[in-house]
C-alpha cells in the first residue's frame, strides 16, 4: 500500500481536522487564552517526547551514521526551533510545562510511539512517526490558507505552524 493511499484512506478524518474548531478559533483570534496555554503546555510535553521518539530511532542498530545523524538534526529540530517557540510564550505568560501531566489522549499516542520505536524494527519506527510530520504540515498549509482567506483581520499568527 502506498503512502498515497493511506491519506486517501485517511481523507474524511483529515477534513474534519482541517475544519476543527480549536484550529479555526487559533486562526481567527477567537480561541480563548487559557485554551491557548493548555495546548503550548501540551504541545511542548509532547514535542518533548517525539524528540526522544527521534533520538531512540536514531540510535537504533544498523542503520546507516548519516540516517542517525538526521534523526538526532529533527529532534534538535523539534527541541531548538519549535520548543522555542514554546518557551517565549512560557515567559510571557510567567508559566512552565514542568511538573504538569500530560493528558490521557497524548500520552497514550507519545507512549506507543516510544514503545514501537523501541521494541519493533526501524521502518516501523519510521512508520509511526512520520504521519506526524505529514498532517502537521497540511494542518500548517489549511491554517495559512485560512489565514489568507480571513485576512488582516486575523490576531493569532499561524505562520509558525505551516513553516517547513
Amino acid at each position: 500500500m502506498s503512502a498515497q493511499a493511506f491519506w486517501d484512506t485517511a481523507a474524511p478524518l483529515i477534513a474534519v481536522t482541517e475544519k476543527h474548531p480549536f484550529l479555526v478559533a487559533m486562526v481567527d483570534g477567537t480561541l480563548d487564552m487559557e485554551a491557548f496555554r493548555y495546548y503550548v503546555v501540551q504541545d511542548a510535553l509532547y514535542l518533548n517526547d517525539f524528540a526522544d521518539s527521534l533520538r531512540r530511532l536514531g540510535s537504533n542498530k544498523g542503520i546507516e551514521k548519516s540516517d542517525s545523524e538526521r534523526l538526532e538534526s529533527f529532534a534538535k529540530g523539534a527541541e531548538e526551533a519549535e520548543l522555542s517557540l514554546h518557551n517565549s510564550f512560557f515567559v510571557q505568560w510567567d508559566i512552565s510545562a514542568e511538573g504538569t501531566e500530560q493528558m490521557p489522549n497524548s500520552l497514550l499516542y507519545t507512549s506507543y510511539t516510544k514503545r514501537i520505536v523501541a521494541t519493533c524494527c526501524h521502518a516501523e519506527g519510521l512508520a509511526v512517526l512520520l504521519p506526524c510530520y505529514w498532517v502537521y504540515m497540511h494542518v500548517g498549509k489549511c491554517m495559512l490558507q485560512l489565514r489568507e482567506e480571513l485576512g488582516d483581520s486575523v490576531r493569532m499568527n499561524a505562520l509558525r505552524y505551516g513553516s517547513d
